[in-house]
Formats: C-alpha cells, structure tokens, sequence
C-alpha cells in the first residue's frame, strides 16, 4: 500500500506562484513513479509532470512546460510541483499519484495510488 497526502493548494491572483507537495508513505512506494495530474471542472483529470525517485529523471505535459516544475525530495519522502506564471484556466484539483515505472502511459487510468487532491483556484 502506499499513501499520498498532498498540500500547499489555495488562492492565487494570476502570474503568481504555488508549491504543491506530496508525503508519500507506505513499504513500497518507491517501487513507483511519482507524478501530478489536475481535474477541471467539468473536464477529465489530466497529466501534468511525472518524475523517478531514482534518478529524478522527468517529463511533463506540453501544456505546463516551461511554467510547472516537478521535483523530490529523498530524504523526505515528497514530491513538489512548482508553479509558475499561473493562469485562471489552470483553476483545478490537483492530485498527487503513484505509478508503477513499467506503465509508460501517465493515462489516469494508469495510476496505482492517488492522493486525496488539493484545490486551487486562481483568480484573474
């Protein structure tokens, strides 16, 4: 089993910043890869960012590119999601996922684990 709690959601004006962060737990969690994806109202959730607790290797969705940033923290257990220059239509819960490496497709339907969400909203 493996646990995700994401954090560090809220409200922000347009072009400002967030860091979302995950605590992952649980014997196997870093069998995984780690990644974020978001859920729009109204749309289906979406990849966002995905790293390796290895090698910190990572890839992102065309979309974020250049503004979201994705990273870990080893010794503590966590994955962030920097974003940047934020806009109104990145409004959305955003949710923390675990997945095994083998699945080369960061689809939803993919994840092993989810973490409860986190919302945020930005304002323009």
């Amino acid at each position: 089993q493996v646990q995700l709690v994401e954090s560090g959601g809220g409200l922000v004006q347009a072009g400002g910043s967030l860091r979302l962060s995950c605590a992952a737990s649980g014997r196997t969690f870093r069998s995984y890869g780690m990644g974020w994806f978001r859920q729009a109202p109204g749309k289906e959730r979406a990849f966002l960012a995905r790293i390796s607790w290895s090698d910190g290797s990572t890839n992102y969705a065309d979309s974020v590119k250049g503004r979201f940033t994705i990273s870990r923290d080893n010794a503590k257990n966590t994955v962030y999601l920097q974003m940047n220059n934020l806009k109104p239509e990145d409004t959305a819960v955003y949710y923390c996922a675990a997945i095994l490496p083998y699945k080369l497709l960061p689809l939803p339907g993919n994840v092993d684990y989810w973490g409860q969400g986190t919302q945020v909203t930005v304002s323009s």
